[in-house]
């Protein structure tokens, strides 16, 4: 079984993640990638049983051009590639149409409650069902400081949240 881990990243986090992700569904046995969203075409998620989409939370919702321009531009940022063009909201209006393939949501967002900071991770939701996907397991968000930095813990949590995403695509497709 194929899985796709698409991200956009601004500080890192959201690759990170990602990747932790990746690794855990390629430990229980999946043929797993994970890619920022310049370096796979949407035609990419074609072909996979498991479409995973992360991103980070800006302005209470996906980031856009004008928050991500802000995150390049923050002289604080170390990351080395930022996610500037496309972002997850251009990738994800070329995803192809699926016949109910599994796929699931992530954010990074700032560790407040999410009434106050907003999830990426539902309106990613929200879009990979208009586009026929299933849902495998409800929108996760991880958690940065206020630095911008992962909290201790999360990529655990990212690694265990991989391990039910491999369950999930195991149950649904029996070989």
């Amino acid at each position: 079984m194929k899985a796709l881990v698409v991200y956009e990243s601004l500080y890192g986090n959201t690759a990170e993640i990602g990747e932790a992700i990746a690794t855990s569904l390629r430990s229980r046995g999946l043929e797993a990638e994970a890619l920022p969203v310049p370096k796979i075409a949407p035609i990419g998620a074609a072909e996979v049983d498991l479409l995973v989409v992360g991103g980070p939370t800006h302005a209470h919702g996906m980031s856009r051009s004008s928050t991500r321009q802000t995150a390049v531009d923050d002289k604080k940022n170390t990351y080395a590639e930022p996610t500037v063009a496309p972002g997850l909201r251009e990738w994800m209006d070329g995803l192809p149409s699926s016949a109910e393939r599994l796929a699931a949501a992530f954010d990074t967002r700032i560790d407040k409650p999410a009434f106050l900071t907003g999830s990426a991770a539902k309106g990613i939701a929200r879009r990979l069902k208009q586009h026929g996907y299933r849902l495998a397991v409800g929108p996760e968000s991880f958690l940065v400081s206020m630095h911008n930095s992962l909290l201790e813990g999360e990529a655990d949590h990212a690694t265990a949240w991989g391990a039910e995403l491999a369950e999930c695509v195991t149950m649904a497709n029996p070989d």
